[in-house]
């Protein structure tokens, strides 16, 4: 475990301006080994874990669930839940591990988030989603944060996301993460709900200006570095960028640290090499080639060799004893590429 007392002055800066970029919690996807993926192309931006519902804290592994590598930092945990009491004994149970933010999931349109009452559905009860996060808040160092829908069903976003906001904000939330449509919890599935309900980036937008002491991150339909900096010079304090980052992490993530002012840009292939060590100790401890690797298929998209790449890791990957031969194996379908096309 990662104890937070460690950290120095100028770790606990950076996890203050961390959020300019951030990459979103996704199911199945951002779990340890992408991070530690996505942290070798970016020090400065935070990520996120998936979603952990409470009760799994509670009464799952633990380790498997909260364990982390220290080079992931900043990161944050992100919890589902809308039991005060669960959430603020889930926060207790984590806040040895050292997280730097602890994020609860009002967003989340997936129908068994609705069946357990969490995720976006706590956009109709913002009292409830005020009683839980000062409940966490109770029970960590770090800082409590919302994520949310800018609403959800017949709704009318523009009266009820200030609304929702300040009964947050009254309850000690400082930071708002705003996926910048609606949730349909009818009629829509979670995949269509990420993509048909139209954005509304000027809501957003003017949630910062009415609430200027917050910290207010827009989340929802951007693709590329140069779409975030625009953003963030209208004003807004961060964004967050999901399955583009996961999809195409080098365009997104390799020279993100730029918003920090920082010239930290490994290329492609040496995020590969960087990883090697960290494959070789996850195997050794037992684990699979494709657990880390499934991470790391789109690391050249739209690069020569690129289809090789993935084709080598998606077919060998699983079978017994592959390692990291396999992956140096890979690589040189894109070094070929790269030959070939000069």
């Amino acid at each position: 475990m990662t104890q937070r007392g460690d950290r120095t002055e100028r770790d606990k800066t950076r996890v203050a301006e961390a959020h300019r970029l951030s990459v979103a919690p996704m199911m199945d996807w951002t779990d340890r080994h992408c991070r530690v993926f996505h942290r070798q192309m970016t020090r400065r931006a935070m990520l996120y874990t998936e979603m952990v519902t409470a009760a799994a804290v509670l009464h799952g592994d633990r380790d498997r669930l909260l364990g982390f590598d220290p080079l992931e930092h900043p990161l944050a945990l992100q919890l589902g839940g809308s039991d005060p009491g669960e959430l603020a004994a889930a926060v207790r149970a984590a806040e040895p591990y050292g997280y730097d933010e602890v994020n609860l999931n009002c967003g989340c349109p997936s129908d068994r988030v609705q069946s357990g009452c969490f995720g976006a559905v706590l956009m109709e009860r913002p009292d409830l989603v005020a009683e839980c996060v000062a409940a966490m808040a109770s029970e960590t160092a770090a800082k409590v944060t919302v994520k949310c829908r800018i609403g959800v069903d017949d709704q009318e976003p523009a009266d009820i996301l200030p609304r929702f906001i300040e009964t947050v904000a009254k309850a000690g939330v400082g930071h708002v993460i705003i996926h910048a449509r609606k949730a349909w919890l009818q009629g829509l599935s979670p995949k269509e709900n990420r993509e048909i309900p139209p954005l509304d980036y000027t809501l957003v937008l003017a949630m910062k200006r009415a609430f200027p002491e917050l910290t207010i991150c827009l989340n929802g339909g951007v693709t590329t570095l140069a779409q975030a900096k625009d953003l963030l010079d209208q004003g807004i304090d961060g964004v967050m960028i999901g399955r583009a980052a996961y999809h195409d992490p080098a365009s997104v993530l390799i020279g993100a640290d730029a918003l920090w002012g920082e010239d930290f840009a490994p290329d492609a292939f040496e995020v590969v090499t960087a990883m090697l060590p960290y494959i070789e100790e996850h195997l050794a401890r037992g684990g699979r080639l494709h657990q880390i690797t499934r991470h790391m298929l789109g690391l050249f998209t739209g690069r020569p060799g690129a289809r090789g790449w993935r084709r080598i890791l998606s077919e060998g990957a699983n079978r017994p004893g592959a390692g990291t031969d396999l992956v140096v194996q890979a690589l040189s379908q894109v070094q070929a590429g790269v030959r070939s096309a000069a």
